[in-house]
């Protein structure tokens, strides 16, 4: 029962990181958009995989 309040805040945090790195993938899409069209294509692929990666991470993470 100690624990109780932090297992309720997890999801919480888990919502706000989340929000914080779709901001920052918006603003670094709209920079990388008005840069042009070569840089874009390079920038979503390295986001691209940046993303999948981050998110077999935490698969694996979460697994444990």
């Amino acid at each position: 029962m100690a624990g109780m309040p932090l297992d309720l805040l997890f999801p919480v945090w888990q919502l706000t990181i989340g929000g914080c790195l779709v901001v920052v993938m918006v603003l670094s899409i709209r920079r990388l958009a008005s840069r042009g069209r070569s840089r874009m294509s390079r920038g979503l692929v390295v986001t691209g995989v940046a993303f999948l990666g981050l998110t077999a991470v935490g698969i694996l993470l979460a697994s444990r």
